[in-house]
């Protein structure tokens, strides 16, 4: 059987506000805080994970709490990150609800195959929510949010890159995704190329637009840092670094990040990706019901705690 990818695992963004982004996150989208942890390459910074009731690989929105200014929209970035809800009853009941928190949104239509509205959080972290009908939520209880108009997870994704050649390469000749269709692009000269992985569907989609006039983006606050796919466990995993690395690109090797393991590696067009395991999963060192309530630290990193604490900023 051919290696194949499972859809989008999940996807980093940088916030330099991140109490304000964990109010956002959960109290206006009613996303559930599954991790509250620390980037382990800087452990001065907060890394927040938000996902559905029950921490489900596939519906991990993350941020990196960095103090950097805004980002420079532009290309070798992501550009959009998709929100999956039910239908379009809640595409309504979401506009509404975002307009009364005082968040701008477009006007429900048909964009590149899926009924969607487009937003932006307060530092212009754009999102895009379209109708996943085959897939249910998993709510998360406490959330303000009522528990069917709650967000299901991420995906399609897309990238703004100035050429597709090498990046279309890397991504059906290497990471054995497909090519569906084109489309034009909606706020750009160019043209989206829509690839998708495994099952298909908008958790499994990737949204390549091509715009050779865009200027390259600077990386800052309400960019994307990264984007993961899934893979189910170790074993392929290792199988991914293999071929990888027989493609002959550069890439972190295994990476053990407690939650999941992780292999890193940048497409042609400089945009970071990462292949992920599903398990163990977020409930690997904190119960279910208390996910995210009180500062997680991997093994790795326990005996710096009292360190690590007092270099963090108060969330509340």
């Amino acid at each position: 059987m051919t290696l194949q990818l499972g859809g989008i695992h999940h996807l980093t963004a940088v916030t330099a506000q991140a109490s304000k982004n964990l109010a956002f996150y959960t109290q206006t989208l009613g996303m559930r805080l599954i991790k509250k942890t620390v980037n382990q390459d800087q452990t001065t910074a907060y890394h927040l994970f938000y996902g559905d009731g029950v921490a489900s690989p596939g519906a991990d929105l993350t941020f990196f709490d960095f103090e950097t200014g805004p980002e420079k929209r532009g290309n070798h970035t992501v550009s959009r990150t998709g929100l999956r809800v039910d239908s379009e009853d809640t595409l309504k009941w979401w506009k509404d609800h975002l307009q009364s928190h005082n968040v701008g949104t477009s006007a429900i239509k048909e964009r590149n195959g899926h009924t969607s509205l487009d937003f932006e959080d307060f530092e212009g972290q754009r999102f895009r929510m379209v109708i996943d009908a085959a897939n249910k939520v998993v709510p998360w209880h406490k959330s303000p949010v009522p528990a069917e108009k709650q967000i299901i997870g991420l995906g399609p994704i897309s990238l703004a890159v100035p050429q597709l050649d090498r990046t279309e390469a890397v991504l059906t000749q290497v990471m054995n995704m497909r090519k569906v269709r084109t489309y034009p692009a909606t706020s750009t000269t160019g043209e989206t190329h829509v690839f998708e992985m495994g099952e298909g569907g908008p958790a499994a989609e990737l949204h390549v637009v091509v715009d050779p006039t865009l200027a390259p983006a600077r990386p800052g606050a309400g960019g994307v840092h990264h984007v993961a796919f899934r893979t189910p466990d170790q074993d392929s995993l290792r199988q991914w670094i293999a071929r990888v690395t027989q493609a002959g690109i550069r890439s972190s090797g295994e990476v053990e990040r407690y939650y999941f393991t992780s292999l890193y590696f940048r497409e042609p067009n400089g945009i970071l990706f990462e292949i992920a395991t599903d398990v163990p999963g977020f409930a690997a060192d904190e119960p279910m019901e208390t996910l995210g309530e009180s500062l997680a630290l991997p093994p790795f990193l326990e005996p710096r705690r009292a360190s690590i604490e007092a270099n963090l900023k108060p969330l509340v």
